[in-house]
This record gives C-alpha cells, structure tokens and sequence, in this order.
C-alpha cells in the first residue's frame, strides 16, 4: 500500500510565513529520509490563517529539487482558476526536473470565495473542470493542437517540454460529492477520497458506485483509491487519544464552518446535511470512524480494516489537520509511522 502525507504549509498563531515554509520543508525532508512514498500538497487562496500554498507547483518545483526519490503530488490543483494550457506547460515542466516523480492532482473546489476572488462564476466551475482536462490531455499528447471550447481557444499549440511519464503524469480526481464518483470513474480516473464529510458508510456506497461505473465503461481492473484522512501516532495508546485531542475537534469544528459558509447561492441540502453532521461530532465520534489515531499495532490495525473495507490501495496521511499539534509532535508521530506502521502493508 502507497503511503504519504497531505501538507497545508499553514503558519503557526503569531508565526511568520517564512517560518511556515522552513518547517514544511524540515517535515519534507525527514520524510525523504525516513522512506515515505509521497508528499501531497494542498491548494488555498486568500486564507491567511490556513495556508501559505496559494501556488502549490511552485512549491512542488522546490520540493523537486530537495528530494530524490519521494514522489510529489498536487493535491489538488484547481483546474477552473487558471488556463489549462499554461498549467500543461508548468506540470511538464515540473515533471521534467522531477525526473518524472509528478502525480497531479485535480479537482474544481468545493470552496466559493476563491472563485468570487478570481471574478469567476462558481456556476461554471465543472464545465470549466472538463474544457481544463480535455485541454491537459491533448496538450500532453506531445502533437500540435488546436481546441475550441466555450471558456478556451487555443490555437496551434505544440507544449514545451513535454513530461517525462507517459501518457503524462498520473492524475488522480478528488470526490466528495455523491455525484462525482461517477464522473471520476466515467474519466478513468484514479480517485482521491476523504472521511471529512459523510462518514464511513457513506463513503462505502460511494466507492461502491465509483467501482460499479469503472467496470460498466469498460477499463481494466477496479480503479485505485487513495484515503486522505487525519493520523496521529504516539509511543502509547493514552498519548496518542490525548495529544491530538484539541488539534481534530477544532478540525472539524472548522471543517463544519467553512461547508457551511461556502456553498453559492444558500447551499445544497447535502452541504448543509454535511456541515450539522460534522458540528454534532464528540471526541468519541471522531476517534470511531473519521479518524486513524493511536500507537503503531493499533494503527496498523486501524489501516488493514479501512483497506479492507474500502479496497484502497494508499493513504494520505494529514499529520496536523488542524494545524495545533506541535512541530516535534508531527515529526515524532511521522518517525513511528515510517519504521513502524509502513512495513507492515509493504
């Protein structure tokens, strides 16, 4: 089984921007060094206080040149936000000093502000997402091209450089809605999903019809599956119930804000069902189902039962998902992940 980690970059109450960048890099490099898979970086705008990766390939390019042999992931970039024909170029590119370790993430954004910011309608956000892949797609094939959609011209492009994998760098969907499974199957896409929302059965279902409409298109295997979800690891049971305490209620309690708060025009029934569900959570609620906390035999447990129950085949650990776990607490608990908890699915 794959394992990484999902990065924010957030800074710290009363630290610096720069601060939050040296200490996203430290983790970076302890994770290199200790034998993670990959890093996967997140995508904000105008969030001062969550994020400083407003431009995750930038950053990405860094982490290219500091490492050799993690892979480096885009998790996700907002296609609608930017010309599709200029991220072919930078993702290429990125590939290129990679040495071909780029896996693209991709997906449109469950957030409006960031669209309002841009002067972009939320509304055309997802056949913005389609003109934007079918764009990535043909500028990767390595021919000149011309496309004619509603949002983008292009004309007699030829992208330079191209990547190093081929067909192009492995991309992978973020889902969180019920309806986008589909879709990303109906891609052939591999899928990038998370407990934040629904819950566990919920996301059962899901990854049920994913698979269900994988096979119905036609496309060999089942698809893969790769689980983002918080995990916390300590030397003791008690330690590892106790030190993130704090850190994943308010998580969550802000998850519930921002579902609440960014949905256009009032919101759907299922974001308002969502963000209740996600304020309604107790400690013991969390620790059940959404999730990954305790020592090492308790977290290799932990893991074998969701890769059993949902078929994934990686984790996407988030380390710090609210962002008030000390830095030596993220690293320590990131060191017995790495020696302790990996070799048991490798």
């Amino acid at each position: 089984m794959h394992f990484g980690m999902f990065m924010e970059f957030g800074p710290r109450p009363g630290g610096t921007e720069a601060e939050a960048f040296h200490e996203g890099f430290d983790l970076v490099d302890a994770a290199e060094a200790w034998g993670l898979d990959s890093v996967w970086l997140s995508e904000f705008h105008f969030s001062p206080d969550r994020s400083v990766l407003s431009s995750p390939i930038v950053v990405a390019g860094a982490l290219a040149a500091r490492t050799r042999r993690m892979r480096i992931g885009l998790a996700v970039y907002v296609l609608p936000l930017t010309n599709p024909l200029r991220i072919a170029e930078e993702a290429a590119s990125l590939d290129q000093i990679s040495g071909g370790r780029l896996d693209f993430g991709i997906g449109r954004s469950g957030f409006v502000r960031a669209y309002n910011s841009y002067g972009i309608d939320y509304g055309e956000s997802q056949a913005r997402f389609e003109e934007g892949l079918a764009v990535l797609r043909l500028a990767w094939k390595g021919e000149k091209f011309s496309y004619s959609g509603q949002f983008h011209q292009v004309n007699e492009a030829l992208v330079v450089p191209q990547p190093v994998q081929k067909p192009h760098p492995p991309m992978r969907m973020a889902a969180t809605s019920a309806a986008t499974f589909k879709v990303v199957a109906e891609q052939g896409l591999p899928l990038f999903v998370g407990l934040r929302g629904d819950g566990l059965g919920q996301l059962i279902a899901n990854i049920k019809v994913y698979r269900e409409t994988w096979q119905q298109c036609g496309y060999m295997g089942d698809g893969s599956v790769f689980l983002r979800v918080p995990i916390y690891a300590a030397d003791t049971e008690a330690a590892a119930i106790a030190e993130p305490r704090e850190n994943i209620i308010y998580y969550f309690e802000r998850q519930a804000r921002l579902i609440a708060a960014s949905s256009p025009k009032g919101g759907t029934a299922e974001r308002r069902n969502t963000a209740a569900t996600l304020s309604a959570l107790s400690y013991d609620d969390i620790l059940a189902a959404r999730v990954a906390f305790g020592d090492p035999a308790r977290l290799i447990d932990r893991l074998r039962e969701w890769r059993e129950v949902l078929g994934i085949d990686g984790i996407t650990a988030e380390l710090n998902a609210g962002g008030l776990l000390t830095a030596h607490q993220v690293k320590n608990s990131l060191r017995l992940i790495t020696d302790e908890v990996m070799p048991a699915f490798k």
